[in-house]
């Protein structure tokens, strides 16, 4: 492979900002892998957001991206799986799988889908130094006519559309909006661009909480929500605290500590068969590999306002964010009704790019 611009590359990043910022080029957050694409010919990479290939983990990507990308290009996107209309995260996850008779049973079952949305370099020519403008009009022209499940992202420079996108494509599971200013250069692993990303607050049980890495501090705390049938599920954890202030809650918790925690509601959590009935704490996977998944169990007791961004499936996207306790609430109250879900919205209407209808 010998192209302007070589693999491995980190791909430029965005800082989150509150609200939509003026006069830029705007695009949905999407909720998938990252993925920067070399192609030269019939050599095709598919880097990760960190530099290492994901190539053997998505076959029918590598000959659809062989179809719909010039010979000689880097582009940089994300790789998705839509599944029911919406992105699934949890679905591509599974892709990352070591047998390779996996893999490509995977591929035939749940196949992925790329969305391009930055042009690296085309031919032997760099783009890092060419404006977004510049690049997005490049990358237009050499997607014209690629089909799925190859894509070129949406994107516009009407702010007011911007808005309505924002809250119309959370219900095909999309993350929010990216604004990126028009005349900037690509620059690899920099936060250069802005992200917005929905906010929403809920009423947590915390259950228990696993040590901090440096030691027997809190590193998270461990949230349930009560579902229909009464049972506490584990929807994630809170874990963005200062070192002072994990150390605090270590002695503010101990009175709610459970020890032996066979009464506790997650007591079956190193029983590999009670994970496929219940979501509990320590699911071991190929993503924790070795990793200590023990914790310590608390009395479901004390109430915790989060915020976070949206759900997958039944529990919290990413890590939430602590904003206060609730010594006001119950903790039997903490149930899934409280959870605003979004208006649902069909993913081939954003990838066809009809997002004003």
């Amino acid at each position: 492979m010998e192209l302007p611009v070589m693999p491995p590359v980190k791909p430029m990043l965005a800082k989150s900002v509150k609200t939509i910022p003026p006069d830029m080029q705007y695009e949905a957050k999407w909720d998938g892998f990252r993925a920067v694409v070399h192609r030269d010919g019939d050599e095709i990479v598919i880097g990760s957001r960190t530099g290492k290939p994901l190539t053997r983990y998505f076959p029918e990507l590598v000959a659809a991206l062989a179809e719909n990308l010039p010979g000689r290009c880097v582009v940089d996107g994300e790789i998705v799986v839509v599944h029911g209309g919406r992105l699934d995260f949890d679905r591509l996850s599974e892709r990352i799988h070591p047998a390779e008779s996996r893999v490509r049973t995977l591929a035939e079952r749940t196949p992925a889908s790329f969305v391009a949305f930055d042009l690296l370099a085309l031919g032997d020519t760099s783009h890092l130094d060419t404006p977004l403008a510049e690049r997005r009009a490049l990358l237009a022209e050499a997607l014209r006519a690629a089909r799925p499940p190859v894509h070129l992202a949406p994107a516009t420079t009407d702010r007011e559309l911007a808005l309505v996108w924002f809250d119309r494509y959370e219900g095909a599971g999309l993350d929010g909006v990216v604004a990126k200013p028009l005349d900037l250069p690509y620059r690899p692993d920099a936060r250069l661009m802005f992200k917005i990303k929905h906010e929403r607050t809920a009423d947590v049980v915390v259950a228990g909480y696993r040590f901090h890495k440096s030691g027997p501090v809190v590193g998270s705390l461990l949230l349930g929500l009560y579902d229909d049938t009464g049972a506490l599920q584990h929807v994630g954890v809170c874990a963005a605290f200062p070192m002072k202030r994990r150390a605090e809650l270590v002695t503010e918790l101990e009175p709610l500590r459970m020890d032996p925690a066979d009464a506790h509601p997650w007591a079956a959590w190193t029983d590999a068969h009670a994970h496929e009935s219940s979501r509990l704490p320590g699911a071991v996977s190929r993503w924790t590999g070795k990793k200590d998944l023990s914790w310590t169990a608390l009395r479901p007791e004390r109430v915790l306002e989060v915020a976070y961004d949206h759900m997958e499936g039944t529990r919290f996207r990413h890590t939430a964010q602590f904003r206060r306790w609730r010594p006001d609430r119950a903790a039997a109250d903490c149930t899934y009704a409280q959870l605003d879900e979004p208006v649902g919205y069909d993913l081939s209407e954003v990838l066809s790019g009809d997002g004003t209808g």
